[in-house]
């Protein structure tokens, strides 16, 4: 929509409020909010200031101003607030240069999708996330420097078997067998389905939704595949309505990809495809079904896996899903149908328009914006360069002996891993300017200073356990 039209559809729905909404680095949506005698559309020229300096990775203290500017593409009515709110995604700006703030993480993308365009490789790259999530009934945490603790409940959860819940009337999946009984061993299809039509209601496809394998509520919705920034724009969106959702029906969702011990961690299979002139460039007549282009995009992932991870996989609880031996897409290899290899190739259709590669690695507790553009980066510096794959792995991994499973790479075991990896391979991100060496250098910074060396030191629990007594 032009910003013309976006004011006329505010006036002509009754909007109060108009909310801006724009991604901190780290990857959570911040916004706020103006009335309607303070919009119009010279709003979508002038944008409005804000201070930088209090968002997670940003601006120093004294140079702090910075500029929000509203995209008219992404008008939605938000479907939760009391009063009718119109939002609007925005981008960041410096307010002196008018230049795109190399740590907006939109400006990235916006980049990343200029600069397929400028290789004349394709003209639009499609996302398809998988994003898994967990449905919880109760979540208390506490991290202070005397004593520290978490505890998950759910009416779902196969622990509570044996609690008086006047009446418990069981019906609870086990440990790794939530894919997927129907009701009433399902307990959240229609807060699902909730989820599915407020998403839809907004303008977002969705292909299907599940339960997911672990108990206590484990769970997925696939959105249908888009160009990368819409997609980028869907997942926080997407985010947004689960949580919300669940919230108003007494539920809380997280997007954590490892919550719970010795069950399944949550994921989200990333497909990707490039096109040209509405063709698919990778369908071929190669290894299942797939062409040259194809193959070397999967070499460009596959070569620059690990520093991937360090946006795809960004949190430290991310490396407690990626564990070799647990059926984790950690082996950093490709093939058809072996779902422990990190790059797959999906077989469910022979058309070329859905021949697409999926990397299995990430996880929903990334910033998309920051996670697509690294694999799309990747994929391309892959089909510049040439980069072979080598061979399929179609094997059963699990039943392979050392000695050929140690000629195997794996994605790292670690954030401290993937952030090494990320510094001593970063070129590829920067071709056409898309990552920043300021935008990765401060990444790394915050990663390491209030993540990784947070976590180093503190106790865990699980030290007393093991320790206490020694």
């Amino acid at each position: 929509m032009t910003p013309k039209e976006v004011v006329a559809m505010a006036k002509e729905s009754g909007t109060k409020m108009v909310d801006l909404r724009f991604m901190d680095f780290p990857g959570l949506w911040q916004h706020f909010s103006v009335p309607m005698s303070e919009f119009g559309e010279s709003c979508f020229e002038d944008g409005f200031g804000f201070d930088g300096s209090s968002i997670r990775g940003w601006q120093p203290i004294h140079a702090s101003d910075m500029l929000v500017v509203p995209d008219p593409v992404t008008a939605r009515i938000d479907p939760f607030y009391a009063e009718p709110t119109l939002v609007l995604i925005c981008d960041i700006l410096d307010p002196l240069t008018r230049e795109p703030y190399s740590r907006d993480p939109r400006n990235i993308t916006r980049k990343a999708e200029a600069y397929l365009k400028s290789t004349g490789i394709g003209d639009v790259a499609y996302i398809g996330p998988e994003a898994e999530f967990f449905i919880f009934d109760d979540i208390r945490f506490e991290s202070s420097r005397f004593g520290s603790f978490y505890e998950i409940d759910s009416v779902e959860a196969i622990w509570n078997s044996g609690r008086d819940e006047g009446p418990n009337l069981g019906y609870k999946p086990r440990h790794k067998e939530g894919y997927f009984p129907v009701p009433p061993t399902d307990k959240f299809q229609d807060l699902r389905t909730e989820m599915v039509l407020t998403l839809e209601k907004l303008g977002i496809a969705v292909e299907a939704q599940h339960h997911e394998v672990a108990t206590a509520g484990q769970s997925e919705i696939d959105m249908r595949f888009m160009p990368l920034l819409t997609m980028a724009d869907q997942l926080m969106w997407f985010k947004y309505v689960l949580k919300n959702v669940a919230y108003r029906n007494n539920h809380t969702v997280t997007f954590m990809p490892k919550p719970l011990f010795e069950d399944n961690g949550t994921g989200m299979h990333t497909h990707l495809s490039i096109w040209k002139n509405d063709q698919p460039l990778f369908a071929g007549d190669k290894y299942a079904g797939l062409s040259q282009v194809a193959l070397y995009a999967i070499g460009g992932i596959l070569k620059h896996a690990r520093a991937v991870c360090a946006f795809s996989n960004p949190t430290t609880n991310s490396y407690k899903r990626l564990v070799p031996g647990f059926e984790a897409p950690v082996n950093l290899a490709y093939s058809s149908r072996n779902r422990s290899a990190a790059v797959r190739i999906p077989m469910y259709s022979a058309s070329p328009k859905a021949k697409r590669i999926e990397f299995r690695t990430p996880d929903p507790s990334c910033n998309g914006y920051l996670a697509f553009s690294a694999i799309l980066m990747a994929a391309l510096d892959g089909i510049q360069n040439k980069v072979d794959p080598g061979g399929p792995l179609d094997k059963d991994i699990y039943n392979l002996p050392p000695e050929e499973l140690a000629e195997i790479p794996s994605a790292p075991g670690s954030l401290e891993e993937a952030l090494a990896a990320l510094k001593e391979d970063q070129e590829f991100l920067k071709k056409g300017d898309v990552f920043t060496q300021d935008a990765i250098d401060m990444w790394i910074d915050y990663k390491t200073h209030k993540e990784v060396n947070d976590i180093k030191l503190r106790p865990h629990p699980h030290e007393f356990y093991l320790y206490y007594d020694i």
